[in-house]
């Protein structure tokens, strides 16, 4: 009894060694390469999303207004407009 007690002390032991090793070493996994990280890469998916929503905007535009319409000539007089003055002497 005493023997298993002893196994499952080192194995306990072990594990917890293991364990310890693992986290000691931070994240295991493949190095992140250093054009992924920072502001530049982030600015630039952003313009790109930016630029995809804008792609989508427009075509649901296009498609909203029909091709046949054009602006109406404007009719009447011109508007006369008033003079210019300046809004402050000194």
């Amino acid at each position: 009894m005493s023997q298993s007690r002893e196994i499952m002390r080192r194995t306990a032991a072990l594990l917890f060694g293991i364990a310890g090793l693992l986290t000691a070493c931070g994240v295991v996994g493949p190095p992140i390469p250093p054009e992924d990280v920072g502001v530049t890469p982030t600015i630039t998916r952003q313009k790109l999303q930016h630029a995809h929503e804008e792609q989508k905007h427009e075509a649901a535009v296009a498609e909203e207004t029909p091709q046949d319409a054009t602006e109406p000539a404007l009719q009447g007089p011109d508007v006369e407009l008033p003079p210019l003055r300046p809004v402050g002497t000194r």
